[in-house]
């Protein structure tokens, strides 16, 4: 059986679709729909009507359907797919063993491994199709001497070369499998995965075009609506002065300086400290970094982000959430100290409890952060003892749960040090992309990396399309934003 590792290339085609979080584009909700002006709701409306006809959903994706558990054709599908795995495993026991239903799987999986391929990998094709030659597989099954423990192994060989950095994990966790059967089950679940995976990153190789066919028509759309109606970038240009002025503002001061502050470090200076002169490229940046604090009834969001708004309210909500989750963590490790900490496990728990605690924060911030402090203790204080350190004084315990339950308070300073520190990373990943932003991670938000790399590609790519509309627009607004003698400075550019 030929040996994969020597020969085959790295991993390709999937590894960039994996790593991409779909993205849940929609209109705005009725109650939040933007200005009311007329003039205003046309543009909505046509550039509704724009993303519609061109496809500017620059996230399309396809994704599998997932049907509600307690539905008939869920139930039906699970039980036909159980009494599969139930007949597979009766053939495999039965004395001699019967490889019928084992060679049909075989047979399917090789063409999914083969349909994963790109056209350049002739090599690792044909080592495929030999490895998993069905003539001599039927040879061997009419043998008795099939060997399904060693060709599950080399499937996920293969598996292991192909797939998205996403399912990597999935694909690790399968080896950890003795049973012969429920390995088989594993791999095909993870290749249906990576199915969807190459399916994805072959719609994002073939975007480019229609991307751009889609810019320059919804700024002609949006060209003639401004030609008919002035007034149409009024809120845009609000929106940009106040940017503007927010780059030149003094930083806000911290108030609870008590708190657990000490542990996250000094927050960084975005403010008047940094004299560096404006240009167009910072004023949009702290632009829309602004939409994801806007104030939910202020009417007069701008034009050019209308049919953006419910994916940035998403993007704000996930935020917030990592806000509140980084400042738990913070909190946490000042008491428990680098050992626990030092455990992927325990912290991965430690997010685990916390997220699903924090469901109802928005509406019950008190109640959950006393849930949230109860648990988080609990855990530290069972993990400590497993591992046979020192359990926290009554006071530290006393002292950890007060600084968890202050998290509640939107002018605790812990919390006001990582939503500055995310909101930094955000700005870092607009200017030097995400990856580059990832390596050089502010003060406290190392725990919440996976999460703040998600969150930062949505960003990004969101931000990335609007500018590519709208640039022009945005650079004609900066430039009279910036006084003559920066504009000397800086030598301002289009966007």
């Amino acid at each position: 059986m030929p040996d994969v590792k020597d020969s085959a290339p790295p991993k390709n085609a999937g590894a960039e679709s994996g790593s991409r979080e779909p993205k849940k584009p929609g209109p705005p909700r009725k109650e939040d729909s933007g200005p009311q002006d007329p003039a205003s709701r046309v543009t909505e409306t046509e550039a509704s009507k724009t993303n519609t006809k061109v496809g500017t959903n620059h996230d399309t994706h396809t994704e599998e359907k997932t049907l509600p558990p307690s539905s008939l054709e869920s139930k039906v599908k699970e039980t036909m797919h159980n009494d599969f795995w139930d007949h597979l495993k009766e053939q495999l026991s039965a004395t001699p063993p019967d490889f019928s239903c084992a060679l049909e799987l075989l047979k399917e999986i090789r063409e999914i491994l083969l349909s994963l391929l790109l056209p350049r990998q002739n090599r690792l094709r044909t080592e495929i199709e030999e490895a998993l030659d069905m003539n001599f597989l039927q040879q061997e099954a009419d043998r008795g001497a099939l060997n399904i423990s060693y060709l599950s192994k080399y499937i996920l060989n293969v598996m292991t070369l192909l797939c998205a950095p996403v399912r990597d994990e999935a694909v690790q966790k399968l080896e950890n499998i003795t049973d012969p059967v429920r390995l088989l089950r594993g791999i095909f679940q993870v290749l249906g995965l990576m199915k969807m995976d190459m399916v994805n990153y072959t719609i994002q190789s073939l975007q480019p075009q229609p991307q751009e066919h889609s810019i320059q028509y919804e700024r002609a759309v949006f060209q003639e609506l401004l030609n008919e109606q002035p007034s149409l970038l009024n809120h845009t240009t609000k929106w940009l002065t106040q940017a503007a002025a927010d780059l030149t503002a003094p930083p806000p001061a911290c108030p609870d300086a008590s708190d657990s502050s000490s542990a996250a470090g000094p927050s960084p200076n975005e403010g008047a400290a940094n004299q560096e002169p404006l240009n167009p490229a910072m004023v949009l940046s702290q632009g829309f970094l602004n939409l994801l604090l806007w104030d939910p009834e202020n009417e007069e969001f701008p034009e050019t982000l209308l049919t953006d708004r419910a994916r940035l309210q998403e993007l704000e909500s996930q935020l917030h959430q990592l806000t509140i989750l980084a400042s738990v963590l913070l909190v946490a490790s000042s008491f428990s100290g680098s050992v626990l900490f030092g455990s992927p496990q325990f912290v991965d728990k430690l997010k685990r409890i916390t997220k699903s605690l924090l469901e109802e924060f928005n509406s019950k911030p008190e109640e959950a952060m006393q849930s949230v402090s109860e648990q988080v203790s609990q855990e530290i204080h069972q993990s400590l003892k497993t591992m046979g350190l020192a359990a926290l004084s009554s006071d530290n315990t006393t002292s950890l749960i007060g600084q968890l339950q202050n998290i509640a308070k939107k002018e605790n300073c812990v919390r006001s040090v990582i939503d500055q520190r995310i909101h930094l990373f955000l700005k870092c990943c607009l200017v030097l992309g995400v990856q580059r932003s990832l390596l050089d991670l502010p003060g406290g938000l190392s725990l919440i990396e996976a999460e703040l790399a998600e969150l930062g590609q949505k960003f990004v790519s969101l931000t990335h399309h609007n500018q590519q509309v709208f640039g022009p627009y945005y650079t004609d607004i900066i430039k009279k934003l910036i006084s003559p003698s920066q504009a000397v400075k800086t030598k301002v550019e289009s966007l």
